[in-house]
């Protein structure tokens, strides 16, 4: 196992690189100029010129990827043009409202997903399979700003149930941080339960034609533990799959969400910072959000063998 670990980070490596060439094409085909941006539209050409001289942007397009590069391998990933702090303290000090949020957001979509996909399964093709099938596919279809706004008017506007917008950070309140992440975390929840859901009932499926569940059913075992014990274990091999995806989607940035509920996130900061033409933190985001969708991979390959013990790296 270790062996495997290891092998699976040095072929981070690749990966990452080809993140960091993709992340530095973008930004710089992207409309808009941001010395331009940052300076205002009363700044004179001589003023954008000699900006644009002192970060280095009149260079020719590989002379600014190679000092970027060797940069980015020294783990510097640059200092944000608008907000004047390193993009490394930006993206971590926005750490603990995503990470909250997204902690939050799986909670509630397990909570959702898992029984609405077990029941949907073991009440194949009644009403209540049916019932599921409908909750999941409008937790997959509706689009989260819609929902976003949705409970806002009906809990903070008409019931004044939840604060409207805005976080609070857990030093300042534990109980505070609760009441702002019920919303968004509900929104997220849904959408997320919907898609756990589908999988956790295909999966429970599978699992309940087998032999040695109608075997087990045969010898006269609960019905409840059979499905608890032996389906529902043998049938999270693909769910943990979805659950690893989802949760490095909500860390990598749950962008739309952040930005309704107005939560400073690294989602929210990212879409500020495109709409700045910030180049250093566009950057810098894009290959943040990379290392998490690759290291929650190899969380998730890594429990597929405490899961199921039959299953043996090399």
């Amino acid at each position: 196992m270790i062996r495997y670990v290891i092998k699976r980070l040095f072929m981070l490596i690749p990966v990452i690189i080809v993140v960091m060439i993709l992340s530095f094409l973008i930004t710089h085909i992207m409309p808009g100029d941001p010395v331009r941006m940052m300076m205002g539209d009363f700044a004179t050409e001589e003023q954008v010129s000699a900006m644009k001289h002192h970060l280095g942007y009149d260079r020719s397009f590989f002379i600014q990827f190679g000092e970027w590069f060797s940069r980015i391998i020294r783990g510097n990933l640059g200092e944000s043009l608008f907000l004047h702090e390193k993009v490394s303290t930006a993206i971590f000090s926005r750490l603990e409202p995503t990470f909250m949020l997204a902690l939050v957001g799986e909670s509630i979509g397990l909570l959702i997903g898992i029984p609405l996909g077990v029941i949907a399964a073991v009440k194949h093709r009644s009403w209540m399979d049916q019932s599921a099938i409908g909750i999941s596919l409008a937790g997959v279809s509706i689009p989260s700003f819609w929902l976003s706004i949705m409970l806002i008017y009906l809990f903070s506007v008409k019931l004044h149930w939840f604060p409207v917008q805005g976080y609070v950070s857990i030093e300042e309140s534990g109980i505070g941080v609760i009441k702002y992440l019920v919303l968004p975390g509900l929104t997220l929840g849904f959408m997320q339960g919907g898609i756990i859901a589908r999988m956790t009932r295909s999966a429970m499926l599978d699992v309940l034609r087998q032999d040695y569940i109608r075997t087990a059913m045969a010898k006269g075992v609960s019905e409840k533990f059979v499905i608890i014990r032996h389906a529902l274990k043998n049938a999270m091999i693909p769910v943990v799959t979805v659950l690893g995806f989802s949760m490095a989607v909500l860390l990598g940035g749950t962008w739309i969400v952040e930005t309704v509920f107005n939560i400073p996130g690294t989602g929210s900061l990212a879409i500020n910072s495109i709409m700045k033409r910030d180049y250093p933190v566009i950057q810098g985001s894009m290959i943040f959000t990379a290392l998490v969708y690759v290291v929650i991979n190899i969380i998730v390959d890594v429990s597929y063998a405490v899961l199921n013990p039959k299953i043996k790296y090399k």
